[in-house]
């Protein structure tokens, strides 16, 4: 059984247990988060796809911790005028884990 959510602008396949870094919530570590905006689900040869959501699925999980990401590097240069600028960025993420995925009937 899997499913793909969408959260932050992106879209993750999960399954029950997995752990997976999503875009940062506002939520504190050790809470409890509800994904609504559930693309698809499959369960063994039943498959559903939202057009966009699906209206009976909802996904549980827990927030775990606030991680960083790996640097980025950005190096401006412009040739000739003896001028350069290094800048670097981590951007910061909740790391969940998926508790459960819901499916109520219709």
């Amino acid at each position: 059984m899997y499913a793909v959510i969408e959260t932050g602008g992106k879209q993750h396949k999960i399954e029950k247990g997995m752990k997976l870094p999503v875009d940062l919530l506002k939520d504190e570590p050790g809470s409890k988060v509800t994904f609504d905006n559930v693309l698809l689900y499959v369960d063994g040869e039943n498959v559903e796809i939202g057009q966009p959501y699906l209206a009976n699925v909802k996904v549980t999980a827990e927030v775990v911790d606030i991680v960083k990401s790996e640097k980025i590097s950005v190096l401006r240069f412009r040739r000739r005028k003896h001028s350069m600028r290094k800048i670097g960025h981590r951007a910061r993420h909740s790391q969940v884990e998926i508790k459960d995925i819901k499916i109520e009937s219709k």
